[in-house]
């Protein structure tokens, strides 16, 4: 058998919108409005959690944290999003896509275990406070920051570098907005069965393992704080665990929406759901970083105060 000949992929086109100009200019709009809120937003949480002294806990050091993983998240794509619509370049390099892909895949996982990191601050604070001290001190809750970065770090790492060693021989279109893995995967012209299996078990870790341990610990809480004997004992519990948890069932909610929904079955009504999952994936990518500061900050009384202080001391600056 003679050989084919066979070039190499050196860029992808990100299809996007391209077949839907009539949204492009709308989607741009809102998606660049969104993507301001998320850097104000998530850079507030980050300078309130570092300047302000009575916000040096845990807590807040995880939420600092999730912050910066949300704009870290968002500015691995979006950019590249809305720079298609002005300069019309729908293209992206092949090394541009293995980072772009990274980020992303170390930025999700991380969120995962940082989110049941989170759980289990909440669970010690109200299950046992007397010991959260020293449960929860600084030699603890900083190595379990780091490794949850390390965590994905790692596990993007194996999913990329597993992706970019394929051949990409044929078609160079991706059909998202992004270079997402599944997308890029059917664009192989080689077995993909260890891509499949790997990206399987870290699903497993990362998502299901997290999972079950944010409701097993909620489970702990539940049952601590329905104990507690006044009703104002326990709604200041709850209030406790109640952004965390509005942010749990965002972020998860949203992923099980998406995998979770039936497929058409009718070519036309399998279009249509090509678009609508592209425009889901696209607001996941957006929405939930963008809602994560405005729940902290709405429903918490030491974050809002930590930004009135932070105004008054740029307004009493700017006076002097």
């Amino acid at each position: 058998m003679g050989k084919t000949n066979q070039s190499s992929v050196t860029e992808f086109v990100l299809l996007g919108l391209s077949g839907y100009p009539e949204l492009e200019a709308i989607y741009f709009v809102l998606v660049l409005c969104m993507y301001l809120v998320i850097l104000l937003g998530n850079g507030v949480i980050i300078m309130v959690s570092v300047f302000d002294a009575r916000l040096h806990t845990p807590m807040y050091f995880f939420l600092s944290n999730l912050s910066f993983l949300d704009i870290c998240y968002t500015s691995s794509s979006i950019p590249l999003f809305l720079s298609s619509f002005v300069t019309s370049k729908k293209t992206i390099s092949f090394s541009g896509c293995g980072v772009q892909m990274f980020l992303s895949f170390a930025m999700g996982a991380t969120e995962c275990v940082l989110l049941s990191m989170m759980a289990f601050d909440r669970y010690v604070a109200i299950c046992n406070p007397l010991r959260y001290p020293i449960i929860m001190s600084k030699t603890s809750y900083v190595p379990m920051a780091a490794g949850s970065w390390i965590a994905g770090g790692v596990n993007s790492l194996l999913q990329t570098s597993l992706a970019m060693r394929l051949p990409f021989c044929g078609d160079n279109v991706i059909n998202h907005f992004t270079c997402e893995i599944l997308a890029v995967l059917k664009l192989a012209c080689a077995d993909i069965s260890t891509n499949v299996i790997s990206m399987i078990v870290a699903n497993m870790i990362f998502l299901v393992v997290p999972v079950l341990f944010i409701f097993i610990t909620y489970v702990f809480i539940l049952a601590t704080i329905l104990r507690i004997p006044s009703a104002e004992g326990r709604r200041k519990a709850f209030s406790t665990c109640s952004a965390h948890l509005t942010v749990v069932v965002i972020f998860y909610g949203t992923i099980l929406f998406m995998y979770a929904k039936p497929k058409a079955k009718d070519s036309s009504g399998a279009d249509k759901e090509q678009v609508t999952d592209k425009i889901i994936s696209l607001f996941y990518g957006v929405l939930t970083p963008m809602l994560n500061p405005l729940i902290y900050s709405l429903r918490n009384k030491d974050v809002k105060a930590a930004v009135r202080n932070m105004l008054c001391l740029k307004c009493t600056s700017g006076q002097v």
